[in-house]
């Protein structure tokens, strides 16, 4: 059990879990407090509102789920990718890779925790240039997957670059083992 809890690995854990805690408080507040749900709209800035969207789909809207049975597999399948990033963080040592996964998992578990008790994901969060919106109303578990996958994306392109560096000698030639 010790190899398995490294400090990184709690680490990350503990970040998932305040990911997913500020994920569903923010959407309590919007929800609750500032009743968008019957208000539909708040103009914040000039450039972003809170907008009420009741996501029934999953990434970009994709696989709606239209009846009950579409919405407990919709949670199924988000709880078999949130288990399989846990898995993966879990093997995971560094802790940049931890972190990053630990922001996905978080994201993933606040949008499942509403999936499971609403039927749909709370989104609110609506960036726009004018009617131009380069993003869909998201939310904060939103943003953090999507902040995970890219900080993965760019670590493994940038350690394989410095894996590679560290394998050729000077003049390039393949370091000998």
């Amino acid at each position: 059990m010790g190899k398995l809890f490294t400090r990184n690995r709690l680490i990350g854990l503990a970040f998932a879990v305040i990911v997913a805690v500020i994920d569903q408080a923010i959407k309590g507040y919007v929800i609750g407090t500032l009743n968008l749900r019957s208000v539909r709209n708040i103009e914040l800035l000039s450039f972003f509102d809170l907008s009420y969207v009741e996501n029934r789909g999953v990434s970009l809207g994709m696989l709606q789920a239209t009846n009950m049975e579409m919405r407990w597999l919709l949670v199924a399948f988000t709880a078999l990718i949130a288990l399989v990033v846990l898995v993966w963080m879990m093997r995971e040592k560094l802790l940049g890779d931890i972190l990053a996964l630990g922001m996905i998992l978080g994201g993933a578990i606040g949008n499942i925790q509403d999936r499971y008790t609403l039927g749909y994901v709370i989104d609110y969060a609506d960036f726009h240039i004018g009617t131009f919106r380069p993003f869909l109303v998201f939310n904060v578990a939103d943003a953090a997957i999507t902040i995970g996958v890219v900080i993965i994306l760019a670590r493994s392109l940038f350690m394989r670059e410095k894996d590679a560096d560290t394998d050729t000698g000077a003049e390039g030639v393949p370091a000998e083992n």
